[in-house]
């Protein structure tokens, strides 16, 4: 699944993305896997939604839409982050030495550092909805909101740390606080839905 294909991982089997992931090349790497990530959770809180009688206090057809919404820009993302990446490697294969190489990898990075940004907005927003099906979603379907927070969570800090590391060498950049932000929200969220049901 190489930049000349450029098939959506969204189209993908499950074992074909694993596959790419687990290639010798450098995209997909953590940003899509986190995307994707999001995405399982999103689907998750889809899920328990659906399959909560409507007659409680959620707005359960909103949150239905917005994880579904969630799971679509995810998916999108994966592909971004990896498109994202490619043109960073293309930045650091230029031969040392050339002119404008260091800003062109800079600039090559600033850009990467948006989908895993955009990533973690989607993720942490599917951690509080996963929180609020875990706690006022069908009961039988618990552990199936919780697994979505989690995975959410998991998505979020991963995505936050691959903003870190892409503008590691622009500390004062407001994406890294932003991203921070989010990570936060992203724990909150989890702490919330592990205490359903206690």
């Amino acid at each position: 699944m190489g930049s000349s294909e450029r098939a959506r991982f969204a189209d993908a089997t499950v074992e074909r993305f694993l596959t790419a992931l687990a290639a010798a090349e450098p995209a997909p790497s953590g940003g899509a896997a986190a995307a994707l990530t999001c995405a399982f959770a999103a689907a998750l809180v889809e899920m328990v939604a659906s399959l909560t009688a409507p007659d409680g206090p959620l707005p359960l057809s909103a949150m239905r839409e917005r994880a579904a919404a969630i799971r679509s820009a995810a998916t999108r993302l994966a592909d971004e982050d990896a498109a994202a990446y490619g043109q960073v490697i293309e930045a650091w294969r230029t031969t040392r030495g050339d002119a404008g190489r260091d800003e062109r990898v800079a600039g090559a990075l600033s850009r990467a550092a948006d989908p895993p940004l955009a990533i973690a907005e989607r993720a942490a927003e599917a951690a509080e909805l996963g929180a609020a099906v875990a706690h006022g979603g069908n009961p039988n379907l618990r552990g199936d909101a919780l697994t979505g927070a989690l995975l959410a969570e998991a998505a979020t800090l991963a995505a936050v740390r691959l903003v870190e590391i892409n503008l590691a060498s622009a500390p004062g950049d407001c994406r890294v606080q932003q991203a921070r932000d989010l990570a936060r929200r992203a724990l909150a969220a989890r702490k919330r839905a592990l205490a359903a049901g206690e």
